[in-house]
Order: structure tokens, then C-alpha cells, then sequence
């Protein structure tokens, strides 16, 4: 039962930096190979602040969400101000997260390569209460004027700009509102792990992430959270195929999106399944 407890609370801990990345690639329409980068920062900063100056666990991950949302800045205002077009922005955002992870391996605060072990504080109230907090506070975004605004920036961008949007400020909104949330996920993930290592924030991992905000659905909350949860789960649960685990792995995903392509979810949520069910 704690094996499987670990694996569901390490799910929880994903769900929450997809539901980041949901916000600006599945309602924005940017896509991102960079994300990673943020939960690393949020990771480092957090677990460099109770390692070395036993900052409180509550403050420590207060201060992984800030350095991750101001390291959005420092990536999203060159790039968004320029109006890359979102395959060269991922581009560049895949470019900063290498960038990160070269000088994540040769900081000795970070104690480079060989990583830095910290003290196991990320239990199930913790990590359950960070999930609820940011569906919540990412559904109350999402049901706001902003959230208008990114759909209406994601459909069409030119149309948006015709009438009125400032398309560099929303974007930058949107990219410091799931760069908030991966800098949570990452402080959680490295009091989970109780260690981390910057090979551990790579490309692999930023694919992960888009990969289950594309398969649950790009104008959908519940549908990413839904798939982060089995893409996580999944590989454990075969871990008895050994080799053959992770091909399941990508058949699964192959088959969601010949059989789905608008994702697990599309645009609806699991609320007007109910809803659609007491109307019938």
C-alpha cells in the first residue's frame, strides 16, 4: 500500500504541472518543449532553501512558485514581444530549459550533476491540498475574463489583436499562470523524492507534459489532470513487462489519438457529463 501510495501521490504531484502547462498550450495555443524548466526551478529553489537554510516547507514552496514565475518572464518577454509563432517559441523555450539544466550541473549550490538530497517532506495532505488549491484557482482563471481572452487568442490570434487584445500581455499572463503552477509541482516533487537531479527536468519530461495536456484535451482542465494521472500510473502498473511497458506506454497514446483526436475530454469537462446526465 505505500508503493502504491507513492505512485498515486507522485501522479498528483504531475497532474498539477499539466494543469500549468494545460493553461497556456491547451487554452492559449502556444506550445511549450520547456516546461520541465520550471518545475526544475521550482524543484531547485525550494529544496536549496530547506537544504541549506531550513527554510519552512511552506515558505520554501511559496518561493519555488515565485522563481519559477519570474523565470517565465525573463524567457516570455523577449519571445512573446517578438510574436514567435509557436513552433519557433517552443523552440526557444526548449533552448532556456537546456540552457537551465547546464547550469544546474555546474552550481555547486545545487551540488551539480550529483544532485541534492533533501528532507522527505511532501506528504498526502500537502500534496492533495496543492492538486485541489490549483484546480480551483486554474478553474477561476479559466471561467474569468482571461480566460475568454486565451480561448479568443488560441482560435484566432489575428481577430484577437483586431479587437483589442493585447496579445504579448496575455500571453505573458497566461505563460507566469502555468510556470506558477509547475514551480509548485516541482517543490513538491523534490520533498517527495527527497532528491533531485537536473537530468531529471529534461526534454523527456516536458514531452510527458504536453503529451497528456494534447490527449486529454486542449480546452479542457479535467481531461489533461484525468491522462497525467494514467501516463503516470501506467508504466508502474506494467512494470511487471519490463521492456514492454513503456511501448504500451506510447501505444496508448497513439490509439487516444487515432481513435480521439480531440483529445480524451475535447473542450467539455467531467461537470457537464453530470450535467448532460440529469438532463437526460
Amino acid at each position: 500500500m505505500d508503493y502504491v501510495l507513492g505512485v498515486v501521490l507522485l501522479a498528483c504531484i504531475n497532474m498539477i504541472a499539466v494543469l500549468g502547462l494545460s493553461i497556456f498550450t491547451g487554452f492559449t495555443g502556444l506550445f511549450s518543449l520547456g516546461h520541465a524548466a520550471f518545475v526544475g526551478i521550482g524543484a531547485y529553489t525550494a529544496g536549496v532553501l530547506t537544504y541549506h537554510w531550513n527554510v519552512p516547507f511552506l515558505l520554501a514552496i511559496i518561493a519555488g512558485m515565485a522563481a519559477a514565475g519570474l523565470s517565465s518572464l525573463v524567457i516570455g518577454i523577449p519571445t512573446l514581444r517578438a510574436k514567435l509563432r509557436s513552433d519557433y517559441f517552443a523552440i526557444a523555450i526548449l533552448g532556456f530549459g537546456e540552457a537551465l539544466r547546464v547550469c544546474l550541473e555546474n552550481l555547486s549550490i545545487t551540488n551539480g550533476a550529483r544532485g541534492l538530497s533533501v528532507d522527505e517532506l511532501s506528504g498526502p495532505v500537502w500534496i492533495l491540498g496543492a492538486l485541489v488549491l490549483s484546480i480551483l484557482a486554474s478553474r477561476n482563471l479559466l471561467k474569468s475574463r482571461f480566460g475568454a481572452i486565451f480561448i479568443a487568442i488560441r482560435e484566432d490570434p489575428i481577430a484577437a489583436e483586431m479587437s483589442g487584445i493585447d496579445l504579448f500581455r496575455m500571453r505573458l499572463l497566461s505563460l507566469v499562470a502555468s510556470a506558477l503552477l509547475c514551480g509548485v509541482s516541482g517543490a513538491l516533487l523534490a520533498h517527495r523524492l527527497a532528491f533531485i537531479q537536473p537530468v531529471m527536468f529534461t526534454l523527456t519530461q516536458s514531452t510527458q507534459l504536453l503529451a497528456s495536456v494534447i490527449a486529454g484535451g486542449m480546452g479542457s482542465i479535467s481531461g489533461p489532470v484525468i491522462v497525467a494521472f494514467i501516463f503516470t500510473s501506467l508504466p508502474e502498473m506494467l512494470r511487471s513487462l519490463e521492456m514492454w511497458r513503456l511501448p504500451a506506454y506510447g501505444l496508448l497514446l497513439v490509439v487516444i489519438m487515432v481513435y480521439r483526436p480531440q483529445g480524451l475530454m475535447g473542450y467539455r469537462e467531467i461537470s457537464s457529463f453530470f450535467k448532460w446526465r440529469r438532463a437526460k
